[in-house]
């Protein structure tokens, strides 16, 4: 089985980077993977069209490159998609909408073994990550599926208030706070920088430091991670494929179109950051 490299880097104490593809193209994984400097990749499935076949073909290429992969699931599908991401070659999954210690149980369910003492609901299964026939049902099987680094969206009212009860969930490895969601949630969508918003992003990293945790912040680019880099934050995940291009194309096109026109080319807008 391979060795799950998000994985031993939590063990270890050690700080990681990740970044986020909704494009299922795996070529964008070898070039992540040939830029150096990334531990995994996310692919934030929840809001990206996708196959299985996709799925094996992700799995493929973060082998080639040594990345782990990290797959974002919606509620409905959290049991299906788990199942076939860590079949296909991911080691990691990121649940979103959890409001409740019962969904936070079901997210450990839906990754370990069903196996006594731990809570799961996996069977054998003859997919990519057991080499289809060589190591379904094994010991190593199950010791894999241990490793598989769950990590959960805290985006809901509900959850942060029972957010203590939430974490002591045993098998929770990674918090990822999401002001969109948790600013619609008390009915300020949009305000993701109210001060309600802001006090729970806080409150949230705290706790889950506080409790052993290890709390994950996305940010568009690194400008904004110095206040979370004071409050002892040291896992990252920076930059979506869709908006890396919305920007380039924005930008450029209407430099391009100013130049034509007989214009200066305006300044470049810096890029928005923090939470999504």
């Amino acid at each position: 089985m391979r060795p799950n490299r998000l994985r031993q880097k939590l063990n270890a104490g050690e700080p990681t980077i990740g970044t986020h593809i909704l494009s299922s193209w795996p070529t964008l994984v070898e070039l992540i993977g040939d830029a150096g400097n990334y531990d995994y990749v996310e692919f934030t499935a929840e809001y990206a069209p996708f196959t299985m076949h996709d799925l094996d073909n992700l799995g493929r290429a973060f082998e080639l490159k040594n990345l782990s992969g990290m797959i974002k699931v919606e509620q409905k599908q959290y049991t299906h998609q788990a199942m076939r991401a860590i079949g296909s070659g991911f080691q990691s999954i990121l649940f979103a909408d959890i409001r409740t210690v019962e969904d936070a149980e079901a997210c450990v369910a839906a990754v370990r073994a069903e196996t006594p003492g731990t809570g799961g609901r996996l069977g054998v299964g003859m997919r990519r990550d057991v080499g289809t026939v060589l190591q379904g049902g094994s010991p190593a099987y199950v010791d894999a599926l241990n490793e598989v680094v769950i990590a959960i969206m805290v985006e809901k009212r509900e959850c942060v208030e029972n957010l203590e009860a939430i974490l002591s969930v045993p098998g929770i490895d990674m918090v990822q706070f999401g002001s969109s969601d948790y600013s619609m949630s008390l009915g300020l969508t949009g305000q993701r920088n109210h001060p309600d918003v802001v006090r729970a992003e806080r409150h949230t990293i705290e706790l889950a430091l506080k409790m052993g945790k290890n709390p994950r912040v996305e940010l568009a680019d690194i400008s904004g991670a110095k206040p979370y880099l004071e409050m002892g934050v040291q896992h990252y995940c920076i930059g979506w494929d869709v908006r890396i291009l919305y920007n380039w194309w924005q930008q450029n096109g209407a430099g391009m179109k100013a130049m034509l026109e007989g214009g200066a080319a305006p300044a470049a807008k810096p890029a928005k950051t923090g939470t999504y």
